[in-house]
């Protein structure tokens, strides 16, 4: 390095760098289930495949979304979806329970409330003694 390089060096001269070694832009965030979250979904899905409702589950984790899907069979359509939108938190709720059609079946702030309308309901019956 000359003098004038090493001056201009320590005066805050910028280097500059060719188009093909900047740095990668960082990475975007994703949005995903936490522990607990996941804790929660898990606890009611094994209930219901012990019951034999459901067999089989997908996550999925997008830029605006994490989306777990309930499948009575791998190859079908999923029954239902639970998902978590934090664009939502703050006006209905970042969680929500989506049938297959589409129809939100529930949306609120707290997770096990949400889920409560994929509980099975236990049918009272009159039985003749």
């Amino acid at each position: 390095m000359s003098e004038a390089d090493d001056s201009a060096f320590q005066r805050g001269a910028r280097l500059t760098l060719s188009p093909q070694s900047q740095p990668a832009p960082p990475p975007r965030p994703v949005v995903s289930f936490h522990r607990k979250e996941l804790d929660t979904i898990l606890r009611l899905y094994g209930r219901m495949v012990a019951d034999g409702e459901w067999r089989d589950y997908a996550i999925d984790l997008l830029k605006d979304k994490a989306v777990f899907s309930v499948f009575r069979r791998s190859s079908e359509m999923p029954l239902f979806r639970i998902e978590k939108d934090p664009k939502l938190a703050r006006r209905q709720g970042a969680y929500s329970v989506v049938a297959t059609g589409g129809m939100i079946l529930k949306r609120g702030h707290d997770l096990a409330q949400v889920l409560k309308v994929l509980e099975k309901k236990k049918h009272l019956r009159v039985v003749d003694a």
